[in-house]
């Protein structure tokens, strides 16, 4: 049989006849005792078994890309699960353990009780988790601490510093914070993680949902003496976070740049007094790559609308009564620190003498006009 092409009964194939008892097709060379065209006939078994598999592949991996592409897709959210993945706890033991870690964290920080303020970051809350993947209820309460803060315990118990009002610019910054965290409880990223084997022992379980932003404030109040690798999320939860957090502000109907713009001002307060956020951001801070890679989303995921929500007189009204708050916390911790010092008051009755000791005041009959004859 000549070198060449051959054309096989079920269609061509490539084959090259490199002697009477070889032929080399896709790369592969069969020899031996054969004879062509039992060589051929293997070539094409085997060019028909590449061919199975180029179907199968993509019928085993389409699925899984599928998903990758629903998660970019903010079109998607609410007919996507993007909490996906392997994970040891069920809906219900995730809701009964951030429901148990909730209530430590009431007992040891200062739930803020004031109507307005705890209503309206609520009500911001509540509308951001209506346009997310979460599939649990969410329970919203504001920590008094300055502290740039908030952090959504498993199971939807979501707490929000009043650092987060003072120092954001604007509503959408606000909501740009909670998204993220809300995306954390969506994806179901503590008791995934948990899942992953990240932790020590079964005992320190819990201790993980105090990564993300949960950072400083908390661990403190908290008193807990726990290495940081135990209290933060893996670098690829943390950006999964960040582009679902961008889709749930966008739906929401947000600038989802205001996003970037708080992790930018961040990041400058950092730059101009180092060690001020690293405390609070040491676990994800907001580096230029994770700036960069929020900039890339929103270009490449998220159409451009006419118009954004970026603040309401809501969100104004509420931050000066969340400064009073502060101003008064602030005067009253002054008064306390000075209620330990000694003060001097003046009598108004009495005077000095030479010697600097206080005379006793004068009596009333020595106070009185007298009265002489005159002659």
């Amino acid at each position: 049989m000549p070198a060449g092409r051959v054309q096989l009964t079920d269609g061509p194939f490539p084959a090259r006849v490199i002697s009477s008892g070889s032929v080399i097709l896709e790369g592969r060379s069969y020899t031996a005792s054969m004879t062509p065209l039992t060589a051929i006939r293997r070539c094409r078994r085997h060019a028909a078994g590449l061919a199975l598999g180029a179907m199968l592949v993509p019928a085993v991996f389409a699925p899984l890309a599928l998903a990758a592409d629903k998660k970019k897709d903010p079109d998607e959210i609410g007919n996507r699960d993007v909490g996906k993945g392997v994970n040891f706890y069920s809906i219900e033991k995730e809701i009964a353990l951030g429901k148990q870690m909730a209530q430590e964290v009431e007992r040891q920080a200062r739930i803020v009780d004031d109507p307005i303020v705890a209503e309206y970051v609520n009500r911001v809350g509540q509308n951001l988790v209506r346009n997310s993947d979460a599939k649990v209820p969410f329970t919203i309460k504001v920590i008094d601490s300055d502290e740039i803060n908030a952090f959504a315990l498993p199971g939807g118990f979501f707490f929000v510093n009043t650092g987060i009002l003072l120092n954001a610019d604007n509503e959408a910054e606000m909501a740009g914070v909670m998204a993220h965290e809300i995306a954390h409880v969506a994806a179901r990223h503590g008791t995934r993680q948990a899942t992953r084997g990240e932790l020590v022992n079964y005992g320190s379980i819990p201790l993980i949902f105090l990564g993300g932003w949960t950072g400083y404030a908390i661990r403190q109040s908290m008193g807990l003496a726990i290495p940081m690798g135990f209290l933060t999320f893996s670098r690829g939860f943390e950006s999964e976070a960040d582009m679902l957090g961008l889709e749930y502000m966008y739906k929401a109907g947000y600038d989802p740049t205001s996003f970037v713009d708080f992790f930018e001002k961040v990041q400058s307060q950092e730059k101009r007094k180092p060690g001020t956020m690293s405390k609070v951001f040491s676990s994800h801070p907001p580096t230029d790559d994770r700036i960069k890679a929020a900039q890339k989303n929103i270009q490449e995921l998220l159409k451009a609308k006419p118009e954004y929500v970026v603040t309401t007189s809501e969100f104004a009204d509420v931050k000066t009564r969340v400064l009073g708050m502060h101003n008064r916390k602030v005067a009253d911790t002054s008064k306390d620190a000075n209620s330990g010092r000694p003060t001097l008051r003046r009598n108004p009755n009495g005077t000095i003498d030479a010697n600097g000791d206080e005379k006793a005041p004068q009596t009333d009959s020595e106070d009185r006009p007298t009265l002489k004859r005159r002659d």
